[in-house]
């Protein structure tokens, strides 16, 4: 109740909850994206007790708030219910990059989420394998449980998706999950015992048997149970026409009428049209595939293996299945799905390497359990979650695949059934007499080549940083040598200021030139209404420990950190303005919120290259933020800087 009624007040001036287009905060301050800032009401926001101003700067209204942005952060959602019950939208993240990084990114983003339950169903569908292997019959209850609690995941897995994906297309999540729900209704699959009224591309790879139509148009039944690209496309069409329903439907009905008619128009659409192009897409392929493969498996395993993955990512790979059941049934054998059994374990090996050589706690956490999955063949946690983020890994896996696909293409490698994944696949190559041929050598040959070349090929390059956070932080017993620290600092901490009765010395957290606080360009920073104190342009993206302290705040995007002194000095270090919309790209954090830390260690790093080419201003301001508690804050004369010189002093 603290700040509700100050949030009451900035959401009523800005012009109401409906002039809101979005919400974020950076470590000082409320960042609005409104939809007309003219109606925001800026003079009597500056007024206002609890803030210290108000900067339109970027397309954003900026309400400085100080340090207790983060609660009144969470008060503007709560009385305001922006966006669904305090949810906001993220913040822009900078420059895209090219298209395939948009794609990447926002593949990794809605699939982030669902890591978790995906790398433990994964690992519960190896576990049901496992039982089987051991002679539990799968009528027993123990592996239907098991089987179920793993594979009912993968089964409705576009309901998940549609969730994700909701909030990346910023459609209403439960809408989402309706259209989805409907792609994998029982009812919407080829109904058994029941002849087709027609059939639609007779005698090609699109052969559809229709059961049923609508309003005259042919309804395509078939399964998307596990599939990837229909629900995402289906959830991107389904946001558009929400957006529209929402400009035209009177408020008064617009809770039941928008998802009424978002269902109407989006289910019919993805049941006629999505989903079959879809999966004609991937059928497509996988006859061209084949038709390769016929001429040079060696060609087809490269195309295979190193395209794998790519395929799985789009949900193309289905594209395949029907081919090889084809092959079963017609030939008694397939050779085309034998090309890729040694790519799950290239992701894995890759995986392995990471595991082995990262030095993010957080990518070690999820390496473990996605390697443990990748060996039963599920490999979606170690794609989505480790290395499609991090680009070259996941580009060495597909490398590595392709080169195992080419050792299972010079071998004709021949698969005898559909069999399990992973490990478990490689039984599906022993002879159907049961004798131990080659061809079951061969199989356990290509899952070594590509686990061990996507081991090796990973290890010998540089792991990519991806939450930007070490495996360990550094303590307050560490040493001065080990930590580099400068001798400068100590003379700095003995500067002849003993006519006060009390005093903190504050060393220069990093290299560059002097800028006085007033020549900031950011008004929050320039009149020291955030506190008083001294700003730097760097010149190394480097920012170090100016005293012996706790870091008290390190803001998620790593673009600043905030550190208590041993003597109660309160430091806010801000790398560059408006930096947080970089999202934390170009920063690297070497402490954790909460760690001590001594004069001279290293904090942060920071790529001032991007930075800039990014389009932001380097200045970086050092404040103190209870300067309100002290009689002064004296800062340096000296035009350059580095690590450890005399910056400021603190005088009670």
């Amino acid at each position: 109740m603290k700040y509700e009624e100050l949030a009451k007040d900035i959401l009523a001036h800005v012009g109401g909850k409906e002039n809101v287009r979005s919400l974020a905060h950076c470590i000082t301050r409320l960042r609005f994206k409104l939809v007309d800032e003219s109606k925001a009401d800026t003079e009597y926001l500056k007024k206002l007790e609890g803030i210290v101003t108000v900067i339109q700067s970027g397309g954003q209204y900026q309400v400085v708030i100080g340090n207790h942005v983060p609660d009144v952060y969470a008060a503007v959602n709560a009385v305001g219910g922006l966006n669904g019950g305090g949810e906001v939208e993220a913040e822009d993240e900078g420059p895209k990059g090219s298209i395939l990084n948009q794609f990447i990114d926002m593949i990794s983003k809605i699939f982030q989420p669902i890591l978790g339950p995906l790398a433990a169903t994964g690992m519960l569908k190896g576990l049901a394998a496992l039982l089987l292997a051991f002679g539990i019959p799968a009528t027993d209850g123990a592996y239907v449980l098991v089987q179920a609690a793993g594979d009912g995941f993968f089964n409705f897995l576009p309901i998940f998706l549609a969730f994700t994906a909701s909030k990346h297309f910023k459609m209403s999540s439960f809408t989402a999950m309706a259209v989805a729900a409907a792609m994998v209704y029982p009812g919407m699959v080829n109904p058994a015992g029941s002849d087709p009224l027609y059939t639609l591309f007779a005698g090609t790879i699109f052969e559809s048997p229709i059961f049923m139509t609508f309003f005259g148009l042919p309804v395509i039944m078939m399964s998307y149970a596990s599939s990837v690209v229909p629900i995402l496309l289906a959830v991107f069409l389904g946001s558009k026409v929400e957006n529209v329903l929402k400009k035209v439907v009177p408020d008064v009905v617009k809770l039941f009428m928008v998802p009424f008619f978002t269902l109407l128009i989006v289910v019919p659409l993805t049941i006629l049209f999505v989903g079959p192009l879809s999966t004609w897409a991937a059928t497509l392929i996988g006859t061209g595939v084949s038709m390769v493969y016929n001429l040079s498996p060696i060609a087809a395993g490269a195309l295979l293996g190193g395209g794998w993955q790519v395929f799985v990512m789009f949900g193309l790979h289905w594209g395949f299945v029907p081919i090889a059941i084809n092959n079963f049934a017609t030939q008694g054998y397939d050779q085309l799905l034998a090309t890729v059994l040694g790519v799950s374990f290239a992701q894995t090996g890759a995986v392995l390497a990471i595991l082995l050589k990262t030095k993010e706690a957080k990518v070690k956490q999820l390496s473990i359990p996605a390697f443990i999955s990748g060996i039963f063949g599920v490999t979606e946690p170690a794609i989505y979650g480790i290395t499609l983020p991090m680009k070259r890994p996941f580009q060495l896996s597909c490398l590595a695949g392709a080169i195992s696909g080419m050792v299972a293409g010079a071998f004709k490698l021949t698969g005898y059934r559909m069999g399990g994944l992973g490990i478990f696949a490689i039984p599906s190559y022993l002879d159907p007499s049961g004798a131990i041929t080659m061809n079951l050598w061969v199989s356990v040959i290509v899952c070594v080549v590509g686990f061990v070349l996507g081991f090796v090929l990973v290890y010998l390059s540089k792991i990519p940083v991806l939450y930007g956070e070490t495996e360990t932080a550094a303590t307050a017993t560490n040493t001065a040598t080990e930590l580099n620290t400068n001798s400068v600092v100590v003379e700095a901490m003995r500067k002849d200021l003993s006519a006060a009765a009390e005093k903190d010395l504050v060393a220069s957290p990093m290299i560059g030139e002097m800028v006085l606080l007033s020549d900031v360009p950011d008004e929050a920073f320039a009149t020291g209404a955030l506190g008083k104190g001294i700003a730097i342009r760097p010149t190394v993206g480097e920012v170090y420990a100016p005293a012996n302290a706790t870091v008290t705040l390190l803001f998620p995007t790593q673009h600043a950190i905030g550190l208590t002194t041993e003597n109660g000095t309160e430091i806010l270090i801000h790398v560059g303005m408006d930096t947080v919309q970089l999202n934390g790209k170009g920063f690297t954090s070497h402490v954790h919120q909460g760690d001590k830390v001594v004069a001279g260690q290293l904090l942060l790093e920071f790529d001032i290259d991007f930075i800039q080419k990014a389009g932001y201003e380097i200045i970086t301001p050092i404040i103190v933020t209870n300067s309100n508690d002290y009689m002064d804050v004296i800062t340096t004369k000296a035009a350059k800087l580095t690590e450890g010189d005399y910056l400021m002093t603190v005088i009670a």
